[in-house]
């Protein structure tokens, strides 16, 4: 009778054991979907150094801002997280990333940043009247295709700085050159890796969209600005093309000696392309709890226009503003949401 009372005990911890493992696992075991939440309101000017004699002395108080929103891998505590929580959002790792495996998505998101940060700096000198020349570097790979001989050789981000041991002016050149080859024909790629590595590979071009010869991948011209004063950046681990408006905002501010802030805290978002134009972003709700958690007194949101093309997409599509407007109500925050549509609208918001 004991001995049936011990055994029985023991099966009963044995269970609950079992229990409490399958638990604990489904818990915190990471799965297949990623959550999406506020992440950091960050000073952009300890991060952003024109290499000048300063021109003016900042305020003690205020600051220009970018805002971030933060991506874990999902668990089981995660998600009920995320079912009880406002401006929290769960994705697929297809939704995030597409087709792209980590490493890619990863370099994608530095090539973003860097792009963003040169962006800036064009934008900021050109709006402040200063001297810049902007260098051509060779073209940025943004994807390869799975029938490129090149595929698993040629990375995002990498770039392609010659064909054939001869080098261009610009990606037009450089395509120009290769479709006048004969689709088959041997070819040699010289390009730079992430880490800034020369390198040169072999492969065959191949037949692309427009019926030509093509070595099968996506492009965009990586250009690099070259200036007097210099302009150094460090965003630490940031990426993402984002922190574009605000980063034109600190250079523009550091280089024509006026303190844009006058002692407020000022938050935003935004990419930003040459022509001034502040683009749209994703998670700007997220944005705007972050900045208002932290005490920003004003946010300048893309004011993007919602293109017929889009509506068909997404019918419910609205623009960042809105989608800002729409986050601040429900946060019954004071902070002031302003529409931009470029850089000059934030400067010249900002100064009046």
């Amino acid at each position: 009778m004991i001995k049936s009372k011990k055994s029985f005990i023991k099966k009963r911890w044995a269970i609950a054991s079992l229990v409490g493992i399958l638990v604990f696992l489904g818990v915190l075991l990471p799965l297949p979907y990623y959550v999406e939440m506020p992440g950091t309101t960050e000073n952009v000017g300890e991060m952003i150094k024109v290499n000048q004699t300063p021109l003016h002395q900042k305020s003690e108080e205020g600051a220009l801002n970018l805002t971030t929103v933060s991506m874990m891998r999902a668990t089981g505590a995660s998600l009920i997280y995320a079912a009880l929580t406002d401006f929290t959002d769960v994705y697929s790792k297809k939704d995030m990333m597409g087709n792209q495996t980590d490493a890619d998505y990863n370099r994608m998101n530095a090539f973003y940043m860097a792009s963003a940060q040169n962006a800036a700096t064009y934008e900021a000198f050109k709006l402040a009247g200063k001297p810049f020349e902007l260098d051509y570097k060779g073209v940025y790979v943004l994807d390869v295709l799975k029938k490129s001989t090149f595929k698993d050789v040629l990375h995002i981000a990498d770039t392609v700085t010659g064909v054939n041991g001869q080098s261009f002016k610009s990606s037009e050149e450089l395509m120009t050159y290769i479709k006048s080859q004969k689709i088959g024909a041997k070819i040699s790629v010289q390009y730079t890796d992430e880490a800034g590595k020369a390198k040169s590979a072999d492969g065959k071009t191949i037949k692309i969209a427009d019926g030509k010869a093509g070595i099968g991948i996506t492009l965009v011209d990586h250009t690099e600005v070259k200036s007097t004063p210099s302009v150094t950046i460090d965003a630490g681990a940031i990426g993402g093309p984002s922190a574009g408006m605000m980063f034109t905002l600190e250079i523009y501010s550091q280089l024509t000696g006026q303190d844009l802030t006058k002692g407020r805290e000022i938050a935003g978002t935004g990419t930003i392309e040459k022509d001034g134009k502040i683009g749209r972003i994703g998670g700007i709700d997220k944005k705007i709890a972050t900045a208002s958690r932290n005490g920003a007194q004003i946010f300048l949101a893309p004011d993007d226009e919602i293109t017929p093309e889009m509506k068909k997409v997404e019918p419910g599509v609205k623009s960042n503003y809105q989608e800002a407007l729409a986050a601040a109500k429900k946060l019954n925050t004071k902070m002031k949401i302003v529409p931009v549509k470029t850089v000059q609208d934030a400067i010249d918001y900002l100064k009046e």
